[in-house]
């Protein structure tokens, strides 16, 4: 009976150190620019054909061109660069780019920006982007629009045109598959 009394001990022991450090794990409060992912499917039923993952830059007071200037490649997002799959082969702005994940940059300008995408993936920034590794760069209109987006947003329309939003400034991408 003893030996059963020490190893219910031991057991309990045991459960309530796992217990405690399980609970002690501290975990860090919302990142200042969250993760996003905006997805392209042709219809609602279908599987998705294009899908950006990137973090979403606040402007918090400050502006559009001292966060991203016009005429320096970003990395079109905050944090790690922002990255897109195409799940079938696609044109942007009438050039082929196969099917795969790549990495989105951009170089803002006031009438029109460059859409860059690169074959270097999993990459922080645009502190490491290499030129040599761009796949296509377009030119893709800018405008102004009336109404301000604080936190910086893609999204897809139902003909595949990818559009940036930030601050007044409105970027579209024609996509094609």
């Amino acid at each position: 009976m003893k030996t059963s009394k020490l190893l219910s001990m031991l057991a309990f022991t045991m459960v309530m150190l796992f217990a405690v450090n399980a609970n002690a794990q501290k975990f860090p409060g919302l990142d200042k620019s969250p993760m996003d992912e905006a997805l392209y499917r042709a219809d609602r039923n279908a599987p998705p054909l294009a899908k950006v993952i990137y973090s979403r830059p606040q402007l918090r007071g400050r502006s559009l061109s001292s966060l991203a200037p016009n005429g320096k490649v970003w990395r079109t997002g905050a944090n790690e660069a922002t990255e897109i799959t195409f799940y079938k082969d696609a044109t942007i702005g009438g050039k082929s780019v196969k099917a795969g994940t790549y990495t989105i940059f951009t170089i803002p300008g006031e009438k029109e920006w460059t859409i860059i995408i690169n074959s270097v993936v999993n990459t922080w920034g645009a502190f490491s982007y290499d030129q040599s590794k761009d796949v296509v760069r377009v030119m893709a209109p800018a405008s102004m629009a009336n109404d301000s987006v604080e936190a910086f947003a893609i999204t897809f329309t139902k003909d595949g045109t990818m559009h940036l939003g930030w601050g007044k400034v409105r970027v579209a991408v024609p996509i094609s598959f």
